[in-house]
């Protein structure tokens, strides 16, 4: 049994040697919640968009509904997702179970309520601000999205933010539907899981510290659109 400080140490070597098996995961993870987040964001955003600028009946109760989803549980999802795609399915002859596609399915899934809620929010905002000016030009209801989008770009780019950080950071579902398949679905959370059961802390450590390190940058990234965002309304 290792202690905790060899573990570090062994740790920190594995992720400043670059160790192939250690970034192959690194690399996979990257793609798989990059490419479920553009999808979530190429769904969540017009959305969002519609919602913020549309007055309805039954508004209230699609509020509540896109907040309560944005607390999806993972398990539940991936669980759908995989009798979806099992072959008893009806997305079986795609044949994306235990696969990439899969888990980018499932993580999109988790991720579009999240962008669609928080960007209506962004979108709602500053659609107060501009309505009369929308109403004076004369413009439709797409026109005003379009513009909308436009104008909130940076605090719509945290959104995004926030939903990679969602993605990347996610086990039930990606579990389900991808398998942990080693060198084809083992990504940084799995794996993390994985070796620790296995007991191979140093790997398990080394995936926590690039995840972590991951989870800190999406936060500077935020901040910093934030203040840009905040200097732009200024100018």
């Amino acid at each position: 049994m290792q202690s905790i400080g060899e573990a570090f140490h062994l740790a920190l070597s594995l992720v400043l040697s670059g160790e192939a098996d250690l970034y192959e995961i690194v690399g996979l993870s990257l793609r798989v919640s990059l490419s479920a987040t553009v999808l979530a964001c190429a769904i969540g955003l017009p959305i969002g968009a519609l919602i913020a600028v549309s007055r309805f009946r039954g508004r209230g109760l699609v509020l509540i509904v896109m907040n309560a989803l944005m607390g999806l549980p993972p398990v539940v999802v991936g669980l759908l997702v995989y009798l979806h795609l099992s072959r008893s399915g009806p997305l079986g002859f795609l044949g994306l179970l235990y696969t990439p596609g899969a888990m980018v399915f499932a993580q999109t899934i988790l991720i579009v309520p999240i962008v669609a809620a928080l960007s209506r929010q962004v979108l709602e905002d500053l659609h107060a601000e501009y309505a009369e000016q929308f109403r004076s030009l004369c413009l439709s209801r797409w026109q005003s999205i379009t513009t909308l989008l436009w104008d909130g770009r940076y605090a719509l780019l945290t959104v995004g933010l926030a939903g990679f950080g969602r993605a990347v950071a996610e086990v039930g579902a990606v579990i389900i539907v991808g398998g942990n398949i080693d060198h084809l679905t083992r990504v940084m959370t799995t794996a993390i899981a994985l070796e620790t059961s296995k007991g191979d802390l140093p790997l398990a450590l080394a995936l926590g510290i690039i995840l972590l390190v991951l989870a800190l940058g999406v936060n500077a990234g935020v901040q910093a659109l934030r203040m840009t965002a905040a200097r732009q309304a200024h100018v």
